[in-house]
């Protein structure tokens, strides 16, 4: 009268390769996530790193709160100069630019910061006058 049957464990030793095809789907799913998921995520966070560290003077810029502006000093590792306005700047931490509309050309001999740029373009500039008055 009973409906219920009686269950019985399997007997140990099952053999290798059920246990390989239960992973399998396991391994399946790990690979789907690394080249749809990790391996992209991976991808843009190089390529905002080196965007970031090829930061330089006269640069157009976005940063995340959406303020587009030019980059007139790169200041240290963390912080740059940006002219959103006229004799208007702003201090922003590197991090938080989101994207670099328009690269320009480096001046010769200025360095990668920035810095010197504005020494060296004063110089082309008193050479060609000099070059055009006389």
């Amino acid at each position: 009268m009973f409906l219920i049957s009686p269950a019985y464990a399997q007997a140990a030793g099952g053999s290798s390769a059920s246990s390989i095809m239960q992973m399998a789907p396991l391994a399946l799913i790990f690979v789907v996530f690394y080249f749809f998921l990790i391996r992209p995520q991976q991808k843009k966070a190089k390529e905002t790193k080196s965007m970031l560290a090829a930061l330089r003077r006269g640069d157009r810029v976005v940063t995340g709160g959406g303020i587009v502006g030019t980059v007139a000093k790169v200041v240290n590792d963390d912080e740059v100069l940006i002219d959103i306005a006229d004799n208007t700047r702003v201090r922003v931490v590197r991090s938080t630019i989101v994207n670099v509309l328009a690269k320009t050309a480096p001046a010769a001999g200025a360095k990668d910061n920035g810095d010197d740029a504005d020494e060296s373009a004063a110089k082309d500039e008193t050479k060609d006058s000099a070059k055009a008055g006389g």
